[in-house]
């Protein structure tokens, strides 16, 4: 099967989550900067998990790049990263909701764990469809990076019911470590 499809229909997935956060943003009843202020923690909230829609929209791209063909379980794999990343929202609408409460917090790390998880599947049912000597497994290669995002996200968890900012704290960072797009794709597809 070509690949086409599936880009298209994760795109449109992405674009919509997008949207449906932003529209969780409601506009205050007030024209002071204190109403304004007093949205800081959904704005916060929403910021956070704009860039990881991003990053995850950004990083997919770049993965279907180097596959020249998918099939079924490639599409079952995409389906279920498309599944935790559409909790997302909810997630990211309860934290702002409760100002970075510990189970919100805690919640939304799960989301970002199971979606790290889920775009690690993704990858590696993808090189299983390309072959074990393609660009796409060669440019992955151990994928130290995902792995050390999930083990993050995981002590992110644990740690929001003591220090739920600490947890906020190490969901950015990940965020950070992927801003910059997947450069070993890239470099695979260069050379």
């Amino acid at each position: 099967m070509t690949k086409g499809r599936l880009e298209a229909f994760s795109d449109g997935v992405i674009a919509i989550l997008i949207t449906i956060m932003v529209l969780e943003l409601k506009v205050p009843h007030g024209a002071d900067w204190a109403t304004l202020l007093s949205l800081k923690d959904k704005f916060l909230s929403y910021a956070l998990s704009f860039v990881f829609l991003g990053i995850y929209w950004n990083n997919h791209h770049h993965l279907l790049q180097a596959a020249r063909h998918v099939d079924g379980r490639v599409l079952w794999a995409n389906l279920h990263l498309l599944f935790w990343l559409s909790l997302v929202s909810f997630a990211t609408g309860w934290m702002g909701e409760n100002h970075f409460a510990a189970r919100p917090v805690a919640l939304y790390g799960v989301v970002l764990l199971f979606s790290g998880v889920a775009y690690y599947v993704l990858a590696q049912v993808l090189i299983r469809a390309q072959g074990t000597d393609s660009h796409l497994a060669r440019a992955i290669g151990k994928d130290v990076k995902g792995i050390i995002s999930v083990v993050l996200y995981l002590i992110a968890v644990v740690l929001a019911f003591w220090v739920p900012v600490a947890s906020a704290v190490l969901y950015g960072a990940v965020a950070v470590m992927w801003l910059i797009p997947d450069q070993r794709i890239e470099k695979t597809l260069i050379s």
